[in-house]
């Protein structure tokens, strides 16, 4: 699921002519799907297809230029569902532009299977954590419940300790990974409504179920923002940092709340 590896299964399909059957494994096929189940539950704003999007903003940072709207309008319209088909084994594209990356799914997908195999080894009690991002299940060796930091966007130390009788936790946000353009520093998260970085959400961190569903609504309320709380599935839980002017502003769900392990600081 690389989209830095030209021979893996995205690269073979992102680099693949209109009309040609690129064959998926079951697992990559599973992964795609979910994406676009979640492009539907979250109005658009989790878009797997928005490639060409992440490839000109990143091209923007090399040359220390941002995009122009004619730039921005044709990478828009470059990619999107509509040019993706599905067949028993693979994907067929209406396009060859059209481009998928799977950077706000794949790893809480991988999480989940590593997880998965944890338990299926007879573990009581695991914990999966890849760059933040984490599953756990059971209970830990020294407690009850699994205690995990979130961390200050807005500088060293972590802004709340949540506490898990088991789930997954992901964070997304601009605080860790930016493009900077003439002194202005960009998320790498897009807005595929307008094409444009997602600045206004310092950091969104979701609590579900499952880390591939965590990962989803973490990437999508770096977009949409708290107004996005009320979109949430059941069963997810997520507090989003918020810019506000030369401050920031914490609002989270009240099952979010519940999981805390000290009420949040005015």
């Amino acid at each position: 699921m690389s989209t830095w590896l030209d021979d893996s299964e995205l690269g073979r399909l992102n680099a693949a002519a209109a009309g040609e059957e690129v064959p998926l494994s079951p697992q990559s096929l599973a992964v795609l799907q979910i994406a676009q189940e979640a492009h539907r539950q979250t109005c658009g704003t989790f878009d797997v297809t928005c490639r060409p999007l992440v490839e000109l903003w990143r091209r923007a940072g090399k040359r220390g230029l941002a995009p122009t709207e004619s730039e921005i309008a044709e990478a828009r319209a470059a990619s999107n569902w509509g040019l993706v088909e599905w067949t028993d084994g693979g994907a067929v594209k209406r396009s060859a532009t059209a481009r998928v990356d799977l950077g706000g799914i794949a790893k809480g997908y991988a999480i989940d299977r590593a997880a998965d195999v944890l338990r299926e080894a007879g573990c009581r009690g695991g914990l999966v954590d890849v760059g933040g991002d984490l599953a756990c299940f059971g209970k830990p060796a020294d407690g009850e419940t699994w205690p995990v930091d979130v961390k200050d966007p807005s500088g060293p130390g972590h802004l709340a300790r949540v506490r898990l009788l088991g789930g997954a936790v992901c964070t997304s946000g601009s605080y860790a990974r930016f493009t900077e353009i003439a002194g202005r520093r960009y998320s790498h998260i897009i807005d595929p409504r307008t094409g444009r970085p997602a600045d206004a959400v310092l950091s969104a961190t979701t609590v579900a179920p499952t880390a591939v569903v965590a990962d989803v609504w973490a990437t999508a309320l770096s977009v949409l923002g708290a107004e996005g709380l009320v979109l949430l599935p059941e069963g997810v839980e997520a507090m989003v940092v918020q810019r506000a002017g030369n401050d920031s502003r914490i609002l989270c769900t009240p099952g979010f709340r519940e999981l805390l392990e000290e009420p949040l600081t005015e």
